[in-house]
């Protein structure tokens, strides 16, 4: 029984490596490199305007540079780096990206495992009674007796037409997409992170200017208020002011509420609760402004974004199931094997003559399944030619998000240029009416006009200097992050 057992196998392995073949099926195309060599339609400016504020710095593109690793360390805040380490150690989001990431690797691995034969191992042990007319399988002839059997079961599908190889090459694509999302998970958890600290600084900025204005009306409201009891002004007057003053109070609370809903999302994206908080506070005046911007190529581009390469991953695993619909309309191949044996006791099973084998092969080919078949293979087609035009969907969203940054940032640059000129005319307008009101030259309402476009030109200064600050955060956001770079340096401690 042994020496037939063993001669089966080497003839199973050289039918198995006859059957092997071609996978069926459409082999994944690395899409082209887009044609274009820009994001904008009009060549941009080497550099961006110079603002007098933030240091007076003008930012410039630096085409094809690499993000540089850590980018968020351009903004030169150690509090921040530090809130952005912590997050990324604790943030739940990106721990559930993480563990979605080793299932689909398991699940490769599980796939994978189809291309080995399966082995079984079985013991039946079985109390009987035989009928009394009937002959006894006993050797003590008795009507009841024990049997125990123990058998090794191997089953082997060849994978002959790829339909195993093809699924797992899907599961692999799709593997691969999710690696992508957890990086497109940690490049967003970064860059809000980034952005909340900047809308916390520019909050605070805002808060500042407006207890500076609150306490100037408070002020010109006592002058006011000095000039009405010697007779110089009236009670309207008076009344404008009380309104001035009442008007800047009430712009300090809906502040303060945003000032506290943006710590209540920094901790959360820390991974804790509002009530822990965190302990980092941000400055506008604390941040630097990143004056070199790395400005992909659009053919790299393609290859840095998590959200283009994730979208590849699934028209890749869309084109391996074509192939897997195909070699399910194709014949299938089972190769079975058992070795085993059965007698009455466990001691006897070892014995000559109580052992048995079998070896078989199955051949099926489907025949009909009521069109079923067909149906699937077409809906993979479909499938596929829908993962290619979302892939193409994200690349051309991708490359207006990058153009949208750029413009932006241009624009930011040349707004805080003219907001921080409007900020100085109000400051010296407001100044020349209060000497001018002073001295009788002009009466209060031109005050009163002074006070309100210099208030409106503090908060709109900082608001611009804080919209340069997130829309160059967003561009390293939209040029993919710094992924490749740590992957970089992974691969090379």
């Amino acid at each position: 029984m042994r020496q037939k057992h063993v001669a089966f196998f080497p003839t199973w392995a050289v039918l198995t490596a006859a059957l092997a073949g071609c996978a069926v099926g459409p082999d994944f195309p690395t899409p082209p490199a887009p044609a274009v060599t820009r994001y904008t339609a009009e060549a941009l400016p080497a550099a961006t305007a110079e603002a007098p504020t933030l240091g007076g710095v003008a930012q410039r593109w630096a085409e094809g540079a690499e993000i540089p690793l850590r980018w968020w360390t351009c903004f030169g805040s150690p509090e921040l780096n530090t809130l952005v380490d912590a997050a990324v150690q604790a943030n739940p989001d990106l721990e559930a990206a993480e563990a979605a990431l080793r299932g689909a690797q398991e699940n490769v691995l599980a796939q994978q495992g189809a291309y080995f034969p399966s082995v079984d191992a079985h013991l039946m042990p079985s109390r009987q009674r035989i009928a009394a007319p009937l002959a006894s399988p006993a050797s003590s002839g008795a009507t009841y007796y024990t049997l125990h059997t123990g058998q090794l079961s191997i089953g082997y599908a060849p994978d002959v037409f790829g339909a195993n190889r093809r699924q797992v090459e899907s599961l692999q694509a799709q593997a691969e997409a999710q690696r992508f999302q957890r990086e497109a998970v940690y490049l967003t958890l970064t860059t809000n992170i980034v952005v909340a600290a900047i809308q916390e600084s520019s909050l605070r900025a805002q808060i500042a200017a407006t207890h500076t204005l609150i306490e100037a009306a408070a002020r010109q409201l006592d002058l006011v208020r000095r000039q009405q009891v010697l007779g110089q002004l009236g009670a309207a007057d008076v009344s404008a002011q009380e309104a001035v003053l009442a008007q800047a109070r009430a712009s300090l609370p809906p502040l303060e509420l945003q000032l506290a809903q943006q710590r209540d999302l920094l901790s959360v994206l820390a991974g804790r609760s509002p009530a822990a908080g965190i302990r980092q506070r941000f400055e506008l005046a604390a941040l630097s402004l990143p004056q070199d911007l790395p400005v992909s190529l659009p053919s790299r581009l393609v290859e840095q974004r998590p959200d283009i390469r994730a979208a590849q991953a699934q028209w890749h695993a869309a084109s391996a199931q074509i192939g897997v619909a195909k070699a399910a309309r194709l014949p299938s191949f089972t190769l079975t094997a058992t070795l085993g044996g059965a007698a009455e006791t466990l001691g006897q099973m070892l014995k000559t003559g109580a052992g048995f084998w079998s070896a078989g092969a199955d051949i099926a080919q489907p025949l009909f399944r009521g069109g079923a078949l067909a149906h699937r293979e077409r809906a993979a087609q479909a499938a596929y030619e829908q993962a290619a035009a979302q892939y193409r969907s994200t690349v051309l969203s991708a490359f207006q998000e990058v153009a949208d940054t750029l413009h932006a940032i241009d624009a930011d640059a040349r707004r805080v240029q003219a907001v921080a000129a409007a900020e100085n005319a109000a400051s010296r307008s407001l100044r020349i009416a209060q000497r001018q009101w002073q001295v009788g030259a002009v009466g209060y309402p031109a005050v009163l006009m002074a006070q309100q476009a210099h208030a409106q030109s503090v908060i709109a200064l900082v608001q611009a200097q804080a919209a340069r600050f997130t829309d160059t955060a967003a561009l390293y956001q939209a040029l993919g992050g710094d992924w490749q770079q740590r992957d970089s340096l992974s691969a090379n401690p």
